[in-house]
Order: C-alpha cells, then sequence, then structure tokens
C-alpha cells in the first residue's frame, strides 16, 4: 500500500469526512482536513501528519488557501463536503438553488482546480468526488441536491479523461442516505426507515461502509479505473 502520500479532504469534520481522515492517517499519510467552521474541526488535533484549515469551498480564495495549506504537493483528493436540505420544489428560489449548486458542485470544481496544479508533473494522482445514490432516481424535496450530485458524474468523467495523461484517475462514489449525525438531525426518521427497506442488504448505513471504496479509489490497486463510480448504498440501486 502507498504510504507517505499528501491528502487532501473536505468536509472533514462530518461523520463521513472524519471516518476518512483517520483511515488515511492510519495509513501513514498526510492529511490536509477543511471544514466550513472551526467548531467541526474541533473533533480533530492538529499534529506533524494533520493540518487543519477552516474554508468554505464554494469561494475560489477559500480552495485556494486549503491547496496551499497542502505545502506544494498533494497526492489525493477527497471530495466529501455537500449540503443537502430538504425543500419543496415549490417553495425553491433561485438563490435557493445557487446555493446547493455552488457547494456541492461547483465547490467540487473549485478544489479541484486549485489542487490539481500540485498534483500533475509526478505521473501519480487520485481524485474522489462523493456523488450521491439520490442522483440514479430522483427525490422530489431535493430537486437542487441531486441535481448537484448528477453533475458530479459528468465533471468526473470528463475530467477523467482531462487528466488521464497525467497518470491522476478521476472517480466517485455514491452513497445511499448515510446515517450521519447530520442526517440525523435534518432527515425523518420515516425516510431513513423507508431507506432501509428499499435495499437488499436491510439495514442503516453508516459512514463506515464508504470509507473503503473511498480509500480503494485512492490506492494503487485502483491505478487503471478512471471516471468511473463505485455505488455504495446496501444494494438498493444495482447497476
Amino acid at each position: 500500500m502507498k504510504t507517505d502520500r499528501i491528502v487532501v479532504i473536505t468536509g472533514a469534520g462530518g461523520g463521513m469526512g472524519k471516518l476518512a481522515v483517520e483511515r488515511f492517517l492510519a495509513n501513514g499519510d498526510t492529511v490536509v482536513a477543511s471544514d466550513t467552521a472551526q467548531g467541526a474541526l474541533g473533533k480533530l488535533t492538529p499534529n506533524d501528519r494533520l493540518r487543519t484549515v477552516v474554508a468554505d469551498i464554494s469561494r475560489e480564495e477559500d480552495c485556494r488557501r486549503v491547496a496551499d495549506t497542502a505545502g506544494g504537493r498533494v497526492d489525493v483528493l477527497v471530495n466529501v463536503a455537500g449540503f443537502f436540505p430538504m425543500q419543496p420544489f415549490d417553495e425553491m428560489t433561485a438563490d435557493d438553488f445557487r446555493k446547493v449548486i455552488d457547494i456541492n458542485l461547483t465547490g467540487t470544481f473549485l478544489m479541484i482546480k486549485a489542487v490539481v496544479p500540485l498534483m500533475r508533473g509526478r505521473g501519480w494522482g487520485r481524485i474522489v468526488n462523493i456523488g450521491s445514490a439520490s442522483a440514479f432516481e430522483g427525490v422530489p424535496d431535493q430537486v437542487h441536491y441531486v441535481a448537484a450530485k448528477a453533475g458530479i458524474f459528468g465533471l468526473s468523467r470528463s475530467l477523467a479523461r482531462v487528466f488521464g495523461k497525467d497518470g491522476i484517475t478521476v472517480n466517485v462514489v455514491t452513497p445511499g442516505l448515510t446515517v450521519t449525525p447530520a442526517v440525523k438531525e435534518h432527515m425523518p426518521a420515516e425516510l431513513i426507515e423507508q431507506q432501509i427497506q428499499l435495499r437488499a442488504i436491510p439495514r442503516e448505513e453508516t459512514g463506515e461502509d464508504l470509507i473503503g471504496a473511498i480509500f480503494f479509489l485512492a490506492s494503487p490497486d485502483a491505478d487503471f479505473i478512471s471516471g468511473q463510480t463505485i455505488n455504495v448504498d446496501g444494494g438498493k440501486h444495482m447497476l
């Protein structure tokens, strides 16, 4: 297993992001962990191999600051940060729509734009974007979120072709409804239960279920995999 990499993780203070930070640190990598609030990052203690930075990925200057924190080299970028409000379409304004697109789709683009110059020129790099299995079927009260996550597929596939000659792969992991603290706070319990019943593996999905796929796509074992989607939703969607 490749070790001693520089790994940038956005949304690092959330349930899934924090688990990703821990997995890469356990592998002997150095991690740059970013989130929108110091309170979220407070669960992570900076040390020689963990750097934290408060940043809003929908802002280009913040993305550049995250890249600068890496210190001139990045081997792996994991775009976990996301925003997933429930909102009826009839109540959705253009500003509401733009905000969700800016964080989930434009923010992913901006982070890649900031980090790729630090990957190129060494013949190896990994970009793992977090999509959503909701893009396979649509969700009535998340039109903006599903639209943004569907855009992640096109962004990732196109960039896989752009960066392939540089030895940089770009792939997507699509979680089902994952029971993180934020989901428990904002999602109705009946919706969580409904998703469980639709899965081949009928249980709650947790952040731990996703880390293996993320870590694999960031590894040398995935050297010849790019532009692909690994769906991790307990067998709800079989692609």
